[in-house]
């Protein structure tokens, strides 16, 4: 247990208080700020409510899908194959819809993510296999279902009922917003208030000492891939729902928009330390950097030279801050 409440505790607070320990751990809000200043200076458009909730809502299907991804990172694991659940469950749901009904559709999109997240966590999980090339893989096979069951068409939902999943609102506020904020509040307090929660920090910090102090790591990482699942079935078929219709290239890239979210609000990519509100404020950051891109006329190209050098210095610097802690 000590090991469990020492692994937590290195993510919480800092061991001293000066600028570079403050850097560590609100670096990402500071630039996020300054992002939001730097556009609200350069154009009228920006700050205004109409634009800000456009933003929440173009990224919200990265942002649930990330803090999941978080959990997995903190595990020491990663999931290439979140954008292949992402369409297959998009899919999965206006197809069951579709000739079954929207409950339907949301249970088979549901029960598709626990699927491929077991899957996935027995794989890694239990046979010990390398999760990049695991999940790479799963991520093809998945993405050929998705276009097996579609066709390669897409599955049109003409029932007005699964589309106020995605489009609807509740006193005013987005219900994607609102499984956005579901999405934190679960899986943060999941992370962060549980004896699972401590296990997947010690399991990230040093798998060998979790081990020995009594985790099982082997289920602590295939939960870690059911709770991926889920949220990117969930994301999937909202995403089905705001559009009436499933896509089996849907979604293309967003694994690595994903991996972006994660990486950029602090947690390592080698495990162990991270956090959901840091992930929240790096997917805002990747929505800042787009949304201001647009509104500036900025190009496509320009827009992915700037996401990536900003992610290869929030490596860079993760890379630094595990040298200096050892």
């Amino acid at each position: 247990m000590k090991l469990l409440s020492r692994a937590v505790a290195e993510e919480t607070k800092p061991s001293r208080l000066n600028v570079r320990s403050l850097l560590e751990l609100y670096g990402v809000v500071i630039l996020g700020i300054c992002l939001a200043v730097v556009l609200s200076l350069m154009t009228d458009s920006f700050f205004t409510a109409a634009n800000i909730n456009n933003l929440i809502q173009q990224w919200a299907f990265i942002g649930i899908m990330a803090c999941a991804a978080t959990v997995l990172m903190i595990a020491g694991c990663f999931d290439l194959s979140v954008a292949a659940v992402f369409a297959l469950s998009g899919v999965v749901a206006a197809s069951a819809a579709a000739s079954h009904g929207v409950v339907t559709g949301i249970c088979a999109a549901l029960l598709t993510g626990v699927v491929v997240g077991a899957i996935n966590g027995g794989i890694v999980g239990y046979l010990g296999i390398n999760s990049f090339l695991a999940t790479l893989a799963s991520g093809f096979i998945l993405r050929g279902v998705a276009l097996t069951i579609s066709g390669g068409l897409l599955v049109t939902v003409s029932d007005p009922r699964f589309s106020k999943l995605g489009r609807g609102e509740f006193l005013g506020f987005s219900l994607l917003n609102g499984a956005f904020v579901a999405a934190i509040a679960i899986i943060g307090f999941i992370l962060h208030s549980t004896v699972y929660g401590r296990a997947v920090y010690a399991s990230g910090s040093n798998e060998e000492g979790a081990y020995l102090a009594g985790v099982n790591v082997r289920q602590t990482k295939f939960i870690a891939y059911v709770i991926s699942g889920i949220a990117a079935s969930v994301a999937g078929f909202l995403a089905a729902s705001q559009s009436s219709t499933g896509q089996a290239a849907s979604g293309t890239g967003y694994e690595l928009l994903v991996v972006a979210a994660v990486v950029l609000g602090g947690t390592s990519i080698t495990g162990g330390r991270g956090a959901i509100w840091r992930t929240v404020v790096g997917t805002l950051v990747l929505g800042l950097i787009a949304n201001g891109s647009n509104l500036l006329g900025l190009s496509g190209t320009l827009q992915q030279i700037i996401q990536g050098a900003i992610i290869l210095l929030a490596v860079v610097l993760d890379r630094f801050s595990r040298s200096a802690s050892h």
